[in-house]
């Protein structure tokens, strides 16, 4: 028996069917994951466990642990304690706001094997509990390029953006899109990330192809994301332009 998630649902006052109500499957569904080797897909894991008010890692331990790189891990801790966490996103959207689906179609684009991608999918689900499910969410500050949210299909670019929207109406979630129009910028080198921690210094984060790496000289990072953040558009026209969508379908500029 799936001891730790039985006891989360009694001390929750959930049933089989109060929770497949909530997290909307059916209850022959929920009674099945109480059961050994029953594992919930991952939208639905999540959803679960913001129902029960746990996270992921607590309830379907086996599916979170080692599915993050070695290498990623010192991050994954600091980005649990952060207090303020600023992130800018050139490419892809961040992992921080990345739906199910679109998470899967990232990563299946990379080097991983199709039996490690869905490991990694519900790591990453896992992240974004940590950080926005506390009891004192961080504030998250999130600057993305127009160029990441025109990348992708239809099928799963459409329900990412409305989950963009749905993040971006927290009160301690703030995006802002960089439009194409704002031209070259310093931002253009690469994915970066600052975090603050009460009582300690910023550290950043930057990824390549190899791996990713936690630094501590975060002066140079602090220069390009006033630059970036200067020249995206302010919260309420970035979550005005997610919403309408006529963007899309104008020409890339000549």
């Amino acid at each position: 028996m799936n001891e730790p998630l039985r006891a989360a649902m009694a001390e929750a006052g959930q049933t089989a069917e109060s929770l497949a109500e909530q997290v909307g499957v059916d209850p022959k569904t929920t009674s099945r994951w109480v059961n050994p080797g029953q594992t919930p897909h991952p939208r639905h894991r999540l959803a679960a466990a913001r129902a029960l008010g746990r996270t992921v890692g607590e309830l379907w331990p086996e599916v979170v642990r080692r599915r993050e790189p070695d290498w990623f891990l010192p991050w994954a801790e600091i980005e649990r304690k952060a207090s303020t966490l600023r992130a800018f996103e050139p490419s892809v959207l961040p992992g921080l706001l990345q739906t199910p689906e679109y998470a899967h179609a990232v990563l299946s684009s990379g080097p991983l094997g199709d039996d490690e991608v869905e490991g990694y999918v519900t790591a990453r689900l896992a992240r974004q509990a940590a950080v926005f499910d506390r009891p004192r969410p961080a504030l998250t500050i999130f600057v993305v390029d127009e160029a990441a949210l025109r990348r992708g299909e239809p099928e799963i670019m459409h329900p990412q953006l409305d989950h963009l929207v749905t993040m971006a109406e927290r009160p301690r979630v703030m995006l802002h899109v960089l439009p194409l129009r704002a031209g070259f910028h310093p931002g253009q080198a690469g994915a970066f990330v600052i975090a603050s921690i009460d009582d300690a210094d910023d550290l950043g984060y930057l990824d390549d192809q190899a791996a990713g790496r936690v630094v501590r000289d975060v002066a140079p990072l602090w220069r390009v994301w006033d630059t970036v953040r200067s020249v995206a558009l302010p919260r309420d026209q970035s979550i005005r332009l997610l919403k309408t969508r006529e963007w899309l379908t104008r020409a890339w500029p000549t």
